[in-house]
């Protein structure tokens, strides 16, 4: 890059920086360009040469969140091993990451932001942590399910680019996501914090769980 694309691009990452700690500070609710603009020492609307607006902020913020998790949870797959292992190793990397960056967590999988509709490449940067934990699935020699709930499950992977898997293979996939992220959407607002059960064996008994659901039958 020449220097004015670095100067760009280091003023870019300097919003986002700050968006980040307001974020982390106030929520979604608190994050403002002009405040943002304060803190550099120009006008908020001279940022807008690097965003046209807040929720073209919001998306880069968003979009950078999928992408890091996602990276974080191919990491974890990577090592070769049984679907059990793989399923754990994800698990794991998704509790801490959402737990070391909260305000992080609940922008991706946190109540929708009022007024704001996320572009469709964001859906993508989505589907990359989504793929990573599909890769702990194993094989599957079983029949696919005819039920209603796999049919709309087997289309929902040929629209994300899992055709490749069978149904059950995605509906699979599909259940850890969201019961996972159930109890890390509870944990994360604090909702263990008076119950006296350690959310961390709460989370770990669930992956067991999902796990032996994935055993070949004998």
């Amino acid at each position: 890059m020449d220097r004015r694309q670095q100067y760009r691009e280091q003023t870019r990452q300097e919003v986002k920086r700050l968006a980040l700690e307001q974020l982390a500070e106030h929520g979604v609710a608190g994050i403002s360009v002009n405040a943002i603009g304060k803190r550099m020492g120009v006008t908020g609307p001279a940022l807008y040469r690097y965003f046209v607006n807040r929720d073209a902020l919001l998306t880069e913020l968003i979009s950078d969140g999928y992408h890091d998790l996602a990276d974080t949870l191919q990491a974890a797959v990577t090592p070769p091993g049984a679907p059990a292992a793989r399923l754990l190793a994800a698990a794991t990397a998704l509790r801490a990451w959402a737990l070391a960056a909260p305000h992080r967590y609940l922008l991706l999988f946190g109540t929708p932001v009022p007024g704001y509709q996320a572009p469709e490449h964001t859906l993508a940067a989505a589907n990359r942590a989504m793929t990573a934990l599909l890769t702990a699935v194993g094989e599957d020699s079983r029949p696919p399910a005819s039920d209603p709930l796999h049919g709309q499950v087997a289309e929902w992977g040929r629209r994300m680019g899992h055709g490749h898997l069978t149904s059950r293979q995605q509906h699979w996939g599909l259940t850890v996501w969201s019961r996972l992220h159930g109890l890390l959407s509870l944990e994360v607002a604090g909702q263990f914090e008076l119950s006296g059960i350690d959310p961390e064996l709460l989370f770990l008994a669930e992956v067991e769980t999902l796990a032996a659901w994935w055993e070949p039958e004998s």
